[in-house]
């Protein structure tokens, strides 16, 4: 067994990443992919080694049901890195950076630095794999072990962020929406550390936690000899924008039907109120 297969995170948090590596690895072997993950098959080949046969199964499986929505999503996130880009930002901030190689596939420019926070599970894992491609990343990348739910201010500065540079945070689904107080303590973290002309944005959905993708989600998740973790209850009459404008930002609704219109794929239509909260820093 590899080292990197030797800590092959399969419980917990940490192995969500694995699953989206797996629909990055199968969208780039299309020919009409919406963009090219080179690393995202390394990544695959040595998490199946750590998986017992028929637990590697059931994370395909999930895969496959989260594919077409997930990999339109990552598309989605590479124009807005590059929107932040093109606006000045020259720092970029991952949030539950997970198995993301962005700052290896898309030619970032040198002068951008990219910080990837996550567990140092999810970091035992990634980078005796990055190490083993002989990747090697257009920009200057960080990574920056930390629990979001604890301290990562401090170890997100002690890596060389710069509170005076504009930054883009980028959030894929590690915070949810935000109606718990520790996925808001994030934001507000990260609102102190933001100059004017950063960026961030907050997903809007429309859910049903007890869909059987999410209840096998979840299972996965804990583990099959755990309890299922109940979902998170909804906080009712929680109003993200107007919080958002509260503590300093500036936001514009854009719906997944808008945010898809132009891709030569079809995305399906969605309730008008799903899509992102794009936030803007006065």
């Amino acid at each position: 067994m590899t080292e990197a297969a030797a800590k092959v995170p399969v419980n917990g948090v940490a192995m969500t990443a694995i699953g989206v590596a797996i629909i990055r690895a199968r969208e780039s072997e299309r020919e009409d992919r919406l963009y090219d993950d080179p690393q995202a098959k390394d990544f695959v080949a040595a998490a199946r080694a750590g998986f017992e046969p028929e637990r590697w199964a059931r994370v395909e499986a999930l895969a496959d049901q989260f594919y077409d929505g997930r990999t339109i999503g990552v598309r989605l996130v590479d124009e807005r890195f590059q929107e932040a880009v093109a606006a000045g930002c020259r720092q970029i901030v991952l949030l539950g950076a997970g198995l993301d190689t962005r700052a290896y596939r898309m030619g970032l420019p040198a002068d951008l630095h990219v910080y990837e926070i996550d567990l140092p599970e999810l970091f035992a894992f990634k980078e005796p794999v990055l190490a083993a491609t002989a990747a090697t990343s257009t920009c200057h990348r960080h990574v920056v072990t930390a629990d979001l739910r604890g301290d990562w201010r401090k170890p997100l500065l002690e890596s060389g962020f710069d509170p005076a540079v504009p930054t883009y945070w980028v959030d894929e689904g590690c915070l949810g929406y935000l109606n718990q107080d520790w996925n808001r303590q994030v934001v507000a973290t990260l609102t102190e550390l933001s100059a004017p002309g950063s960026r961030f944005g907050a997903g809007r959905m429309v859910i049903d936690p007890d869909a059987p993708r999410y209840r096998d989600l979840r299972r996965l998740v804990a583990g099959d000899d755990a309890p299922e973790p109940a979902p998170n209850p909804p906080l009712a009459d929680f109003d993200v924008e107007q919080w958002l404008n509260d503590i300093g930002w500036n936001t514009e609704f854009r719906s997944w039907n808008d945010m898809t219109a132009h891709l030569d794929r079809p995305a399906g239509r969605l309730d008008s109120r799903i899509g992102n909260i794009a936030a803007f820093r006065r």
